[in-house]
């Protein structure tokens, strides 16, 4: 099982120093990947999410830039590799992401994990100046896009929403077609576009009974279309999941004390899910340390 965690990248002690403290302290004890998450900004007001008025936590108020901070993070290590989890996609146009991913791609010498999303607060999308209709359909124009730019030159799109000439678009990723892209899913058509465009699901579980319907359906409609099971990558996200003492049942899968996700990264393993990673931003830096060995250590 790999284990991975996110970075100090969000959090009010969220710093360039503290990035780099536990991106080298996750590679040098030999933990898999490190992660960042992407927030255009923090609300003061409450907003709709799931049909009901949530407030943005805190936390969130300071959030470096995701590939900015990915490429800081590239040049102060060597081996762990960096993911983002996630981008929200329409809040630039594919040909500059192709690029910005790319280029990152390069730097780390392909160690580059692109989880996408399709954002979900409308606040930002009309910061941004996009429609919050631009979600749905929209996504599959957009990975067309990307996928072209990382394809050989001369590049040329013609698509619904995005339109590039035929055009020169360097430098390419190191990783044959591109980083991996993972999608989050949280629907029936949300896992079949993930089926016809994602390398792989970035999903945070909400019961064992969605992980086990999760991997089934995901790969039985992989082979549906033609495409190689093996060649996708689950990446479970965990948030809020690191507890002193073990939580009383029923729980989420992977959240609780070391020893109960000990024994669920277990049953994860058993269904065929490789890698796991803990997103720690709610946490203080004092607590977070000594965590990265503790979760080095739980698959032990």
């Amino acid at each position: 099982m790999k284990i991975g965690v996110s970075l100090p990248q969000m959090g009010l002690e969220a710093s360039p120093a503290a990035i780099t403290e536990i991106a080298q302290e996750a590679e040098r004890l030999g933990l898999a990947s490190v992660w960042v998450g992407e927030r255009l900004f923090r609300p003061r007001k409450f907003v709709r999410y799931g049909g009901r008025e949530i407030g943005i936590p805190e936390y969130q108020k300071i959030n470096y830039e995701p590939l900015e901070t990915l490429t800081y993070v590239a040049a102060k290590t060597e081996r762990i590799r960096l993911g983002t989890s996630i981008i929200n996609v329409f809040f630039q146009a594919p040909v500059m992401l192709a690029r910005r991913l790319a280029t990152l791609d390069q730097f780390s010498n392909g160690r580059v994990i692109a989880g996408i999303g399709q954002g979900w607060m409308k606040d930002e999308f009309d910061a941004a100046n996009v429609s919050f209709q631009r979600r749905g359909s929209g996504l599959e124009d957009y990975v067309g896009a990307l996928r072209a730019v990382w394809g050989a030159d001369p590049v040329q799109y013609d698509g619904r929403f995005y339109h590039i000439v035929e055009a020169d678009i360097d430098p390419k990723p190191v990783q044959p077609g591109g980083p991996p892209l993972l999608f989050g899913v949280s629907s029936p058509a949300a896992l079949e576009r993930a089926v016809r465009l994602a390398d792989g699901l970035n999903p945070v579980l909400q019961s064992w009974e969605q992980a086990e319907m999760l991997v089934h359906d995901f790969l039985a409609q992989v082979r549906q279309v033609g495409r190689d099971p093996a060649r996708m990558e689950i990446i479970v996200r965990v948030n809020n999941g690191v507890h002193a003492r073990p939580l009383p049942e029923p729980r989420l899968p992977l959240v609780g004390s070391l020893e109960q996700i000990h024994e669920d990264l277990q049953r994860l393993e058993q269904l065929g899910i490789q890698h796991v990673f803990y997103d720690l931003s709610y946490l203080s830096l004092a607590e977070q340390r000594p965590l990265l060995e503790q979760l080095r250590r739980v698959t032990d």
